[in-house]
Parts: structure tokens; C-alpha cells; sequence
């Protein structure tokens, strides 16, 4: 009796495999990136120090730079929301920013 050693050249997924691998649709993207942004702007909120806030106000740009790449397959509805949460952001750094130069 002789045991086959080679690998399948082309071995065929299991269902439990296909399932890990999922590739992205263009709807997880616009809700990784405004779901990225709204975190950062929650902890940006929390944020106690200047570094702090300009750090998590730097990631929310970085999301609304990321949705200005075209062809990326980028909603126009997840673009203007990422715009509102960038105005937020900024209002909320520099009225900190305005109260921290008062105060010191």
C-alpha cells in the first residue's frame, strides 16, 4: 500500500473557509470610515490635553481625505456625513483650544 504525499494542486475552499475570507462590498467601506470617524470624535471629546485632541481631530481628517478618493467605491451620502463630523470636530478642538488659552 502506498500513501499519495503531494498537495492538491488545486484544492477546492471548505464553506468555513469562504466564510472567513468575505471580500468587502463598497457599503462596508462607507461604514468602516464613518464608523472610524465617529469614534475618533467621541474620543476626541473625552480628550484632556492639546495633544490629545489634535491627535483624534488628525484621524477624523484622515477619514474624510480617505473618502474623497474616487473610484473607491465611496457613497456621496458617507462623504457629506464625514464633512459634518470634520465640523464638528473642528468647533469642539478650538472651543477647547480658545478655553485652554483663556485659562492659561
Amino acid at each position: 500500500m502506498t500513501i499519495n504525499t503531494r498537495p492538491r494542486t488545486n484544492p477546492v475552499p471548505s464553506p468555513g473557509e469562504r466564510e472567513r475570507h468575505p471580500l468587502l462590498s463598497d457599503n462596508d467601506i462607507n461604514t468602516i470610515l464613518v464608523n472610524g470617524a465617529q469614534i475618533s470624535l467621541s474620543k476626541l471629546k473625552r480628550a484632556r490635553s492639546f495633544d490629545a485632541r489634535l491627535y483624534y481631530y488628525a484621524e477624523i481628517g484622515v477619514y474624510l481625505e480617505v473618502s474623497l478618493s474616487r473610484g473607491a467605491g465611496i457613497l456621496d451620502a458617507t462623504r457629506e456625513q464625514l464633512e459634518r463630523i470634520h465640523t464638528e470636530a473642528t468647533h469642539l478642538h478650538m472651543d477647547a483650544n480658545k478655553t485652554l488659552n483663556a485659562v492659561g
